[in-house]
């Protein structure tokens, strides 16, 4: 892809992605699986896989000036959807996983094929890497909702990490859960179960729901 897309970098594209949106600006870096886009304000983390296709844009689609600034993450070498994530960690940043609806906070940690992020408003969530759709850093004066250190402090975080998202769900067997921010009755209710790829969830209607792993998105806990 790198090798397709290198004469593009400093012009305006266009990117259909995942969800149905459309994205304008400028390609300024790739890497096998992922590309940076400056939109006009903001650098945005866009992984491969969720791009459906790319063109270069017409001059009524983009009008966009060449960023006078780099990206604010600090990488090595080729970038990548892992080390954006691993130098993103701690900053506050946006992301977009569903719903229609950004995620504001900061990522804690990266594992196999999930993250923790801490959201002012859901508090900590994992993050499925399979349904990231983009990352957005913040600017350095810039903080969720306004908020202060003592409002919104660095949180540890409060549970043990296992190395994949299916195991780490298996630790919150008998709780109560809300998977991606509880955008249908039946993602909000008690973990039963986690078995062969399924997950079975009581909901308040003591209904018995059973819900795919690969089609969840954000898990968070009351």
């Amino acid at each position: 892809m790198k090798k397709l897309l290198a004469k593009y970098i400093g012009s305006k594209i266009s990117l259909h992605i995942s969800g149905g949106k459309v994205l304008h600006g400028i390609l300024t870096d790739i890497g096998a699986d992922i590309i940076v886009l400056f939109d006009g304000i903001n650098f945005l983390y866009i992984p491969v896989m969720h791009i459906h296709h790319i063109k270069k844009a017409s001059s009524n689609e983009a009008d966009i000036e060449t960023p006078a600034e780099s990206p604010y993450l600090d990488y090595e070498q080729e970038i990548s959807l892992r080390k954006v994530l691993t130098a993103a960690k701690g900053m506050f940043t946006e992301i977009y996983v569903t719903s229609n609806q950004p995620l504001h906070g900061y990522i804690s940690s990266v594992m196999n094929n999930y993250f923790v992020f801490y959201s002012p408003v859901y508090k900590s969530m994992l993050i499925s890497l399979h349904h990231l759709k983009w990352l957005i850093p913040y600017h350095a004066n810039q903080r969720p909702y306004s908020l202060t250190n003592e409002d919104l402090p660095l949180q540890p975080i409060p549970f043990t990490l296992a190395r994949s998202f299916d195991i780490q769900l298996e630790k919150y067997i008998g709780h109560l859960v809300i998977f991606n921010i509880g955008d249908h009755p039946h993602m909000i209710g008690k973990l039963q179960s986690v078995e062969d790829g399924l997950i079975h969830l009581i909901t308040a209607r003591e209904e018995s729901i059973f819900l795919t792993i690969n089609h969840l998105k954000t898990v968070h806990f009351t």
